[in-house]
């Protein structure tokens, strides 16, 4: 279910059934994304998305290199990735002319034995503002 507000200010309420696929990753994006291995050339997986009638979309990861950073003076490393808003089917190829096209969203995670999230730079919703959501203590090298 998820209702919306029409152009005329009332409120619109839509029940719709989607059959969800195994690869679901709702409220687990960074989690999931602390185990992709860094070299996978992409990794794919659904959402549903909450539009005024949900839709399922495909996130395609992929890897931006690795970036330096520091935490209490110690030098570490961190990969960044790259997630792209597959929105698939007639919708997705009209999307980027409309302007409805979801913008990319930025990732940084430290890898190894206990990986971790770090960084995220994106939008929070579709049309908003790009945030920059990151842990307190790493110092980034300032940007160019």
């Amino acid at each position: 279910m998820a209702r919306s507000i029409d152009k005329d200010g009332k409120e619109q309420v839509t029940t719709d059934h989607l059959d969800l696929p195994r690869d679901l990753a709702n409220g687990l994006i960074t989690i999931l994304m602390k185990y992709i291995p860094r070299d996978a050339p992409e990794t794919k997986v659904s959402l549903v998305v909450a539009t005024p009638k949900p839709r399922l979309v495909k996130l395609a990861i992929s890897p931006g290199g690795v970036e330096p950073f520091s935490v209490v003076g110690s030098r570490r490393r961190a990969m960044r990735y790259f997630v792209k808003v597959e929105i698939g089917g007639v919708a997705g190829v009209v999307a980027p002319l409309v302007g409805k096209q979801p913008q990319d969203t930025q990732v940084w995670i430290l890898g190894g034995e206990a990986p971790a999230f770090l960084r995220s730079q994106g939008p929070t919703h579709m049309g908003g503002p790009v945030w920059v959501i990151e842990l307190t203590s790493p110092v980034w090298p300032r940007a160019r």
